[in-house]
Protein backbone atom coordinates (compact mmCIF):
# COMPACT_ATOMS: atom_id res chain seq x y z
CA UNK A 1 0.00 0.00 0.00
CA UNK A 2 3.03 2.75 1.34
CA UNK A 3 4.56 1.59 -2.21
CA UNK A 4 1.87 2.40 -4.57
CA UNK A 5 1.01 5.51 -2.60
CA UNK A 6 4.79 6.68 -2.54
CA UNK A 7 5.06 6.07 -6.62
CA UNK A 8 1.72 7.76 -6.83
CA UNK A 9 2.84 10.96 -5.08
CA UNK A 10 6.11 10.75 -7.73
CA UNK A 11 3.73 10.15 -10.87
CA UNK A 12 1.69 13.12 -9.66
CA UNK A 13 4.62 15.64 -9.41
CA UNK A 14 6.69 14.59 -12.30
CA UNK A 15 3.71 14.85 -14.45
CA UNK A 16 2.50 18.48 -12.75
CA UNK A 17 6.19 19.43 -13.84
CA UNK A 18 6.49 18.14 -17.50
CA UNK A 19 2.84 19.99 -18.05
CA UNK A 20 3.72 23.05 -16.52
CA UNK A 21 7.08 23.04 -18.73
CA UNK A 22 5.20 22.31 -21.58
CA UNK A 23 2.68 25.53 -20.76
CA UNK A 24 5.21 27.55 -20.57
CA UNK A 25 7.38 26.70 -23.91
CA UNK A 26 3.13 26.66 -25.94
CA UNK A 27 3.25 30.17 -24.29
CA UNK A 28 6.95 31.25 -25.54
CA UNK A 29 6.20 30.06 -29.07
CA UNK A 30 2.70 31.77 -29.47
CA UNK A 31 2.33 34.31 -32.14
CA UNK A 32 2.35 37.68 -30.33
CA UNK A 33 -0.78 39.27 -32.15
CA UNK A 34 -0.33 42.55 -33.49
CA UNK A 35 -1.05 45.56 -31.68
CA UNK A 36 -3.45 48.31 -33.33
CA UNK A 37 -1.82 50.54 -35.41
CA UNK A 38 -3.19 53.90 -33.61
CA UNK A 39 -3.68 53.50 -29.55
CA UNK A 40 -7.38 54.56 -28.50
CA UNK A 41 -6.85 57.46 -25.52
CA UNK A 42 -6.12 55.92 -22.59
CA UNK A 43 -5.54 56.60 -18.73
CA UNK A 44 -2.85 54.76 -16.83
CA UNK A 45 -3.79 54.80 -12.55
CA UNK A 46 -0.52 54.41 -10.99
CA UNK A 47 -1.37 54.09 -7.35
CA UNK A 48 2.17 54.98 -5.09
CA UNK A 49 2.98 53.96 -1.35
CA UNK A 50 6.44 54.43 -0.54
CA UNK A 51 9.61 54.75 -2.35
CA UNK A 52 9.94 51.21 -3.24
CA UNK A 53 13.07 50.07 -4.59
CA UNK A 54 13.57 51.14 -8.14
CA UNK A 55 10.40 52.75 -8.50
CA UNK A 56 11.65 55.67 -10.59
CA UNK A 57 12.88 53.35 -13.03
CA UNK A 58 9.79 51.21 -13.21
CA UNK A 59 7.76 54.59 -13.42
CA UNK A 60 9.83 55.85 -16.24
CA UNK A 61 9.70 52.90 -18.16
CA UNK A 62 6.21 53.87 -18.76
CA UNK A 63 6.95 57.51 -19.49
CA UNK A 64 9.77 56.70 -21.64
CA UNK A 65 7.07 54.99 -24.09
CA UNK A 66 3.70 57.49 -24.35
CA UNK A 67 2.41 60.32 -26.35
CA UNK A 68 0.20 62.97 -26.67
CA UNK A 69 -2.99 60.03 -26.54
CA UNK A 70 -2.36 58.76 -22.98
CA UNK A 71 -2.88 60.04 -19.24
CA UNK A 72 -1.14 59.30 -16.63
CA UNK A 73 -2.04 59.56 -13.19
CA UNK A 74 -0.02 59.22 -10.00
CA UNK A 75 -2.21 59.18 -6.55
CA UNK A 76 -0.53 59.44 -3.18
CA UNK A 77 -3.03 59.36 0.29
CA UNK A 78 -0.23 60.86 2.35
CA UNK A 79 1.26 63.96 1.57
CA UNK A 80 4.76 63.64 2.97
CA UNK A 81 4.73 59.93 0.81
CA UNK A 82 8.18 59.90 -0.19
CA UNK A 83 6.82 58.41 -3.14
CA UNK A 84 5.26 61.95 -4.33
CA UNK A 85 8.78 64.14 -5.00
CA UNK A 86 9.59 61.06 -7.81
CA UNK A 87 6.13 61.49 -9.21
CA UNK A 88 6.54 65.34 -9.56
CA UNK A 89 10.27 65.03 -10.70
CA UNK A 90 9.10 62.83 -13.80
CA UNK A 91 6.17 65.07 -14.40
CA UNK A 92 8.89 67.62 -14.34
CA UNK A 93 11.37 65.68 -16.64
CA UNK A 94 8.45 64.90 -19.33
CA UNK A 95 6.55 68.15 -19.42
CA UNK A 96 4.82 67.02 -22.90
CA UNK A 97 2.77 63.89 -21.16
CA UNK A 98 -0.08 64.56 -19.84
CA UNK A 99 0.48 63.30 -16.14
CA UNK A 100 -1.91 64.27 -13.50
CA UNK A 101 -0.91 63.87 -9.78
CA UNK A 102 -3.37 63.14 -7.14
CA UNK A 103 -2.82 63.74 -3.21
CA UNK A 104 -5.92 63.03 -1.35
CA UNK A 105 -6.14 61.25 1.88
CA UNK A 106 -9.48 59.97 2.00
CA UNK A 107 -10.31 56.49 2.84
CA UNK A 108 -13.71 54.29 1.25
CA UNK A 109 -13.01 51.09 2.76
CA UNK A 110 -10.28 48.92 4.50
CA UNK A 111 -7.98 48.59 1.29
CA UNK A 112 -5.59 51.63 1.25
CA UNK A 113 -5.25 50.73 -2.88
CA UNK A 114 -8.32 50.81 -3.65
CA UNK A 115 -9.35 53.87 -1.51
CA UNK A 116 -6.43 55.64 -3.40
CA UNK A 117 -7.82 53.98 -6.84
CA UNK A 118 -11.12 55.84 -6.07
CA UNK A 119 -9.28 59.16 -5.27
CA UNK A 120 -7.80 59.01 -8.40
CA UNK A 121 -10.35 58.36 -10.72
CA UNK A 122 -11.40 61.94 -10.48
CA UNK A 123 -8.33 62.83 -12.56
CA UNK A 124 -8.84 60.28 -15.12
CA UNK A 125 -9.75 61.77 -18.50
CA UNK A 126 -10.20 58.56 -21.22
CA UNK A 127 -12.54 55.74 -21.33
CA UNK A 128 -9.95 53.19 -21.40
CA UNK A 129 -8.00 52.39 -18.43
CA UNK A 130 -5.11 50.96 -17.21
CA UNK A 131 -4.08 50.07 -13.59
CA UNK A 132 -0.87 48.94 -13.02
CA UNK A 133 1.35 48.39 -9.80
CA UNK A 134 3.99 51.17 -9.06
CA UNK A 135 7.26 48.58 -9.04
CA UNK A 136 5.94 47.30 -12.40
CA UNK A 137 8.63 47.54 -15.16
CA UNK A 138 7.42 47.50 -18.99
CA UNK A 139 8.56 46.85 -22.03
CA UNK A 140 7.89 48.45 -25.11
CA UNK A 141 4.91 48.14 -26.92
CA UNK A 142 3.34 47.70 -23.34
CA UNK A 143 0.33 49.38 -23.60
CA UNK A 144 -0.75 48.71 -27.19
CA UNK A 145 -0.65 44.89 -26.45
CA UNK A 146 -2.59 45.50 -22.75
CA UNK A 147 -5.13 47.50 -24.60
CA UNK A 148 -5.84 45.96 -27.75
CA UNK A 149 -8.29 43.46 -26.95
CA UNK A 150 -10.45 45.93 -25.63
CA UNK A 151 -11.74 46.93 -28.80
CA UNK A 152 -13.82 43.67 -28.71
CA UNK A 153 -16.83 44.36 -26.62
CA UNK A 154 -16.82 40.68 -25.19
CA UNK A 155 -13.85 41.63 -23.59
CA UNK A 156 -14.15 42.83 -19.63
CA UNK A 157 -10.79 42.67 -18.20
CA UNK A 158 -6.96 42.17 -20.31
CA UNK A 159 -4.35 41.22 -16.96
CA UNK A 160 -1.21 39.95 -17.97
CA UNK A 161 1.29 37.94 -16.03
CA UNK A 162 5.18 39.64 -14.16
CA UNK A 163 8.25 37.92 -14.25
CA UNK A 164 10.09 38.79 -10.63
CA UNK A 165 13.00 41.04 -10.66
CA UNK A 166 15.48 40.59 -7.13
CA UNK A 167 16.67 43.17 -6.21
CA UNK A 168 21.16 44.02 -5.68
CA UNK A 169 20.63 43.57 -1.76
CA UNK A 170 23.35 41.12 -0.53
CA UNK A 171 23.99 38.62 2.17
CA UNK A 172 21.22 37.46 3.39
CA UNK A 173 18.50 39.94 1.76
CA UNK A 174 19.94 39.08 -1.30
CA UNK A 175 19.04 35.40 -0.64
CA UNK A 176 15.68 36.11 0.20
CA UNK A 177 15.41 38.64 -3.07
CA UNK A 178 15.82 35.47 -5.03
CA UNK A 179 13.75 33.53 -3.41
CA UNK A 180 10.75 35.62 -3.56
CA UNK A 181 11.94 35.89 -7.39
CA UNK A 182 11.96 32.06 -7.65
CA UNK A 183 8.56 32.06 -5.99
CA UNK A 184 6.58 34.31 -9.04
CA UNK A 185 8.98 32.74 -11.64
CA UNK A 186 8.96 28.62 -11.11
CA UNK A 187 6.27 28.12 -9.17
CA UNK A 188 3.59 31.38 -9.58
CA UNK A 189 3.51 31.93 -13.27
CA UNK A 190 4.03 28.11 -14.59
CA UNK A 191 0.60 27.66 -12.51
CA UNK A 192 -0.86 30.32 -14.39
CA UNK A 193 0.10 28.89 -17.63
CA UNK A 194 -1.06 25.70 -16.74
CA UNK A 195 -4.15 26.82 -15.64
CA UNK A 196 -4.83 29.18 -18.80
CA UNK A 197 -3.69 26.05 -20.70
CA UNK A 198 -6.39 23.86 -19.21
CA UNK A 199 -9.07 26.91 -20.15
CA UNK A 200 -9.27 28.69 -17.25
CA UNK A 201 -9.40 32.40 -16.88
CA UNK A 202 -10.21 33.05 -13.23
CA UNK A 203 -7.35 35.47 -12.81
CA UNK A 204 -6.48 38.84 -12.65
CA UNK A 205 -3.11 40.38 -11.75
CA UNK A 206 -2.33 43.64 -10.32
CA UNK A 207 0.72 43.62 -12.38
CA UNK A 208 -1.55 45.00 -14.68
CA UNK A 209 -5.30 45.20 -15.44
CA UNK A 210 -6.85 47.21 -18.61
CA UNK A 211 -10.74 47.71 -19.01
CA UNK A 212 -13.11 50.35 -20.45
CA UNK A 213 -14.63 52.79 -18.30
CA UNK A 214 -18.06 51.55 -19.15
CA UNK A 215 -17.33 48.32 -17.50
CA UNK A 216 -16.05 50.01 -14.58
CA UNK A 217 -19.14 51.45 -14.10
CA UNK A 218 -21.42 48.77 -14.48
CA UNK A 219 -19.93 46.38 -11.91
CA UNK A 220 -20.08 49.22 -9.50
CA UNK A 221 -16.44 50.91 -9.64
CA UNK A 222 -13.84 50.34 -7.69
CA UNK A 223 -16.16 51.08 -4.54
CA UNK A 224 -17.04 47.39 -5.28
CA UNK A 225 -13.91 46.40 -3.79
CA UNK A 226 -12.91 48.65 -1.35
CA UNK A 227 -12.54 45.46 0.97
CA UNK A 228 -11.19 43.09 -0.94
CA UNK A 229 -7.61 42.07 -0.04
CA UNK A 230 -7.38 40.19 -3.41
CA UNK A 231 -8.83 43.30 -5.65
CA UNK A 232 -7.70 42.40 -9.11
CA UNK A 233 -8.94 39.13 -8.89
CA UNK A 234 -12.31 39.79 -7.23
CA UNK A 235 -12.22 43.02 -10.46
CA UNK A 236 -11.88 40.37 -12.97
CA UNK A 237 -14.42 37.99 -11.50
CA UNK A 238 -17.29 40.79 -11.35
CA UNK A 239 -16.66 41.23 -15.30
CA UNK A 240 -16.75 37.69 -15.67
CA UNK A 241 -20.28 37.85 -13.91
CA UNK A 242 -21.28 40.14 -16.38
CA UNK A 243 -20.59 37.94 -18.94
CA UNK A 244 -17.69 39.15 -20.33
CA UNK A 245 -14.41 37.28 -21.04
CA UNK A 246 -10.62 38.07 -19.45
CA UNK A 247 -8.13 37.88 -21.34
CA UNK A 248 -4.24 37.00 -20.47
CA UNK A 249 -2.36 39.33 -22.69
CA UNK A 250 1.01 38.03 -24.41
CA UNK A 251 2.70 41.02 -22.47
CA UNK A 252 5.23 39.87 -19.66
CA UNK A 253 5.98 42.46 -17.27
CA UNK A 254 8.63 42.83 -14.26
CA UNK A 255 8.87 43.83 -10.64
CA UNK A 256 11.57 44.22 -8.51
CA UNK A 257 11.38 42.34 -5.53
CA UNK A 258 13.46 43.33 -2.18
CA UNK A 259 13.24 41.08 0.42
CA UNK A 260 15.12 42.81 3.51
CA UNK A 261 15.22 39.48 5.55
CA UNK A 262 13.56 36.12 5.84
CA UNK A 263 10.75 37.47 8.22
CA UNK A 264 9.86 39.82 5.67
CA UNK A 265 9.60 36.75 2.86
CA UNK A 266 8.06 34.47 4.90
CA UNK A 267 5.02 37.19 5.47
CA UNK A 268 5.13 38.16 1.63
CA UNK A 269 4.44 34.11 0.45
CA UNK A 270 2.18 33.76 3.21
CA UNK A 271 -0.20 36.34 1.80
CA UNK A 272 0.30 35.73 -1.40
CA UNK A 273 -0.83 31.54 -0.85
CA UNK A 274 -3.51 33.33 1.66
CA UNK A 275 -5.00 35.10 -0.53
CA UNK A 276 -5.12 32.68 -2.78
CA UNK A 277 -6.93 30.65 -0.68
CA UNK A 278 -9.85 33.76 0.19
CA UNK A 279 -10.88 33.75 -3.14
CA UNK A 280 -10.63 30.14 -4.20
CA UNK A 281 -9.99 27.60 -1.03
CA UNK A 282 -10.73 24.43 -3.38
CA UNK A 283 -8.13 25.43 -5.77
CA UNK A 284 -5.90 26.26 -2.65
CA UNK A 285 -6.23 22.39 -1.43
CA UNK A 286 -4.71 20.99 -5.02
CA UNK A 287 -1.99 22.74 -4.91
CA UNK A 288 0.40 20.42 -2.76
CA UNK A 289 1.11 18.94 -6.49
CA UNK A 290 2.50 22.10 -7.61
CA UNK A 291 5.47 22.05 -4.98
CA UNK A 292 6.91 18.63 -6.94
CA UNK A 293 10.46 19.02 -5.48
CA UNK A 294 8.80 17.87 -1.73
CA UNK A 295 6.12 15.34 -2.92
CA UNK A 296 8.52 13.49 -4.87
CA UNK A 297 11.10 13.09 -1.89
CA UNK A 298 7.88 12.29 -0.20
CA UNK A 299 6.53 9.85 -2.33
CA UNK A 300 10.01 8.31 -2.35
CA UNK A 301 10.40 8.11 1.21
CA UNK A 302 6.67 6.03 0.97
CA UNK A 303 8.11 4.17 -1.65
CA UNK A 304 11.31 2.84 0.69
CA UNK A 305 12.95 3.40 -2.18
CA UNK A 306 14.12 0.95 -4.60
CA UNK A 307 14.59 1.45 -8.63
CA UNK A 308 10.83 2.50 -9.61
CA UNK A 309 10.97 5.34 -6.85
CA UNK A 310 14.42 6.05 -7.44
CA UNK A 311 13.86 6.30 -11.00
CA UNK A 312 10.68 8.38 -10.99
CA UNK A 313 12.81 11.16 -8.18
CA UNK A 314 15.18 11.69 -10.91
CA UNK A 315 13.17 11.98 -13.32
CA UNK A 316 10.91 14.70 -11.36
CA UNK A 317 14.41 16.68 -10.07
CA UNK A 318 15.13 16.71 -13.93
CA UNK A 319 12.29 18.11 -15.00
CA UNK A 320 12.20 20.67 -12.33
CA UNK A 321 15.15 21.91 -13.67
CA UNK A 322 14.01 22.23 -17.45
CA UNK A 323 10.82 24.30 -16.04
CA UNK A 324 13.79 26.42 -14.35
CA UNK A 325 15.46 27.34 -17.57
CA UNK A 326 12.05 27.31 -19.34
CA UNK A 327 10.42 29.74 -16.76
CA UNK A 328 13.67 32.12 -16.85
CA UNK A 329 14.67 35.41 -18.06
CA UNK A 330 15.61 35.02 -22.32
CA UNK A 331 18.85 36.33 -22.89
CA UNK A 332 21.15 37.20 -19.98
CA UNK A 333 18.24 35.63 -17.54
CA UNK A 334 19.91 32.66 -18.72
CA UNK A 335 23.31 33.20 -16.33
CA UNK A 336 21.10 34.26 -13.76
CA UNK A 337 19.19 30.73 -14.22
CA UNK A 338 22.22 29.09 -13.72
CA UNK A 339 23.20 31.21 -10.20
CA UNK A 340 20.06 30.12 -8.73
CA UNK A 341 20.17 26.58 -9.11
CA UNK A 342 20.57 25.15 -5.95
CA UNK A 343 18.23 27.46 -4.13
CA UNK A 344 15.44 25.03 -6.38
CA UNK A 345 15.04 22.97 -3.18
CA UNK A 346 14.82 25.26 -0.85
CA UNK A 347 12.72 27.87 -2.58
CA UNK A 348 10.33 24.43 -2.94
CA UNK A 349 10.26 23.27 0.41
CA UNK A 350 9.64 26.91 1.87
CA UNK A 351 6.96 27.21 -0.26
CA UNK A 352 5.53 23.29 0.50
CA UNK A 353 5.66 24.26 4.20
CA UNK A 354 4.02 27.78 4.19
CA UNK A 355 1.46 26.54 1.81
CA UNK A 356 0.68 23.95 4.72
CA UNK A 357 1.02 27.24 6.86
CA UNK A 358 -1.51 28.81 4.73
CA UNK A 359 -4.05 26.74 6.42
CA UNK A 360 -3.21 27.77 10.18
CA UNK A 361 -5.28 31.44 9.81
CA UNK A 362 -6.72 33.76 7.90
CA UNK A 363 -3.92 36.25 9.03
CA UNK A 364 -1.67 38.50 7.04
CA UNK A 365 1.01 41.29 7.26
CA UNK A 366 0.06 44.24 4.44
CA UNK A 367 2.70 47.01 4.61
CA UNK A 368 2.84 47.83 8.08
CA UNK A 369 -0.59 46.48 9.15
CA UNK A 370 -1.99 43.35 9.91
CA UNK A 371 -5.79 41.95 8.28
CA UNK A 372 -7.96 39.00 8.69
CA UNK A 373 -9.63 37.85 5.56
CA UNK A 374 -13.09 36.62 5.46
CA UNK A 375 -14.64 33.96 3.65
CA UNK A 376 -15.76 35.93 0.50
CA UNK A 377 -12.24 37.63 0.47
CA UNK A 378 -12.38 40.54 2.17
CA UNK A 379 -9.99 41.97 4.65
CA UNK A 380 -10.63 43.39 7.97
CA UNK A 381 -7.37 45.15 10.30
CA UNK A 382 -6.25 43.11 13.45
CA UNK A 383 -6.60 45.28 16.31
Amino acid sequence: MMLALGLFLGILAFGYLLTAYLAVQRARNDKVPQPPQRLAPVTVLKPLCGAEPGLEQALESLCGQCDSSVQIVFGVQDPADPALPIARALAARYPALDIAIVVDSSRHGHSAKVSNLINMMRAARHEYLVLADSDVHVPAGYLAGVCGPLADPTVGIVTCLYRGRPGRSSGAAGVCSELAALFVNDWFMPSVRVASWLGSRAFAFGATIALRRAVLKDIGGFAAIADQLADDYRLGELTRRRGLRTVLSSVVVETTLDEPGWRALMQHETRWLRTIRAVRPAGYATLWVTFSLPVAVLGYALAGGGPAALAILIATATARVMLHFAAGAPGPGRIESWRRLWLLPVSDVLGFALWCWGFATREVQWRHARYRVARDGSARPVT
